[in-house]
């Protein structure tokens, strides 16, 4: 075979430093369409973006001319330092250290983007706390503490 194909879907979950919920509404929209753009010009192509205050979640087709970690350490890095160059909050920003990453089959991209598209209605009944120990539980991860 003469080119390399892949097709890769990803659910990438991190939050911000401490969990302080500094992405307030009237800066979400902006900060996810600046992840979006990222992404893309990493030529992975976006499906959607999504969170609440205090972590994002993406899922996007990743390049086959990247790794799961430069693109993590990539937009991590360049989102803070646009936000914070914006002065779009009153602290400095950054996010969380580490991120979660996990592989979506193509059956269930729709279930996962319905996910990704009800974060505010799923955060009403569970904690982000929560939600991190059953996705640790659902891939068999041992839970860090």
């Amino acid at each position: 075979m003469s080119h390399s194909l892949t097709k890769l879907w990803i659910h990438g979950i991190f939050g911000t430093k401490d969990r302080r919920p500094l992405l307030v509404n009237a800066i979400r929209k902006d900060v996810h369409t600046h992840l979006y753009e990222k992404l893309e010009e990493m030529d992975c192509k976006v499906l959607i973006i999504n969170g609440t205050s205090d972590h994002v979640h993406q899922l996007f087709l990743l390049s086959r001319e990247v790794s799961i970690a430069q693109v993590m350490k990539s937009i991590k890095g360049e989102t803070s330092h646009w936000i914070n160059q914006e002065d779009l909050v009153q602290l400095k920003f950054s996010w969380q250290v580490g991120y979660g990453a996990f592989s979506v089959s193509e059956s269930d991209v729709g279930k996962v983007e319905r996910y990704i598209r009800t974060q505010e209605e799923h955060h009403r009944k569970m904690t982000f706390k929560e939600e991190y120990e059953q996705f640790m539980k659902l891939h068999n991860l041992e839970i860090n503490r």
